[in-house]
């Protein structure tokens, strides 16, 4: 439906580039449109009825078009249809870009409700419905809403799948930026596997916000 608009955003030499950062799409299945463009037209698109046919169109056959129901989720403003559109859209999602592009605003004033949505998310078959699990609780409750039982949730995730180890690593490297005293524990205690334990630390290590004296001491803790 929206394919034609967003041709005239192509922009091949962005493709081209943007294709190799995503090595599960097929590149003919990526227009080449930049995320700040994107984010316009979905601004830009105020014809309801229009939005909810294309987000009843599963699936997309474009990148840029999963991309553009991601913003589209984005802006609802009612929690229990913005949770009845991610459930929906979620199981579609075949990459991390999607995945991680997508923050809905209505989120922040449902925490304590969206906390049993995302137990049941991150115990799901679906790689990427796992990655916005891991992702939501790295960025809604790593503050003063954090508890240890959420880093529970994140270390008691098993998969060999890359993107979910990336961003399991990812939330513990964000982690100990936020929460050092209390997250130190999960490296001391060898809570994660080798390869994700490796990773938080090496993605800690080159954080501005992990001082030299925490850094100097996370490698010590480097396994092999």
């Amino acid at each position: 439906m929206y394919f034609d608009k967003l041709l005239e955003l192509q922009d091949l030499e962005y493709k081209e580039f943007h294709s190799k950062l995503m090595p599960t799409i097929d590149p003919d299945k990526i227009i080449g449109v930049r995320t700040p463009q994107l984010r316009k037209l979905a601004a830009s698109l105020k014809n309801e009825t229009e939005i909810n046919v294309f987000m009843e169109a599963l699936p997309h056959c474009y990148y840029e078009e999963n991309n553009l129901h991601g913003f589209f989720i984005e802006k609802i403003k009612d929690y229990d249809r913005c949770i009845e559109a991610l459930n929906r859209f979620l199981p579609y999602v075949d990459n991390w870009a999607t995945c991680d592009m997508m923050n809905p605003k209505v989120f922040k004033k449902h925490l304590p409700e969206l906390l049993h949505q995302i137990k049941v998310w991150i115990g799901s078959d679906e790689t990427y419905t796992v990655r916005f699990a891991i992702k939501t609780l790295m960025n809604l409750y790593l503050d003063e809403n954090y508890s240890e039982e959420y880093s529970d949730m994140v270390a008691n995730v098993t998969s060999g799948e890359y993107y979910i180890k990336m961003a399991v690593a990812w939330y513990f490297a964000t982690a100990l930026a936020k929460q050092y005293d209390r997250i130190l524990p999960y490296l001391l205690e060898n809570r994660l596997d080798v390869w994700t334990h490796n990773k938080a630390i090496q993605k800690a290590v080159e954080s501005y916000r992990i001082t030299p004296e925490q850094k100097g001491y996370l490698k010590t803790l480097k396994r092999k």
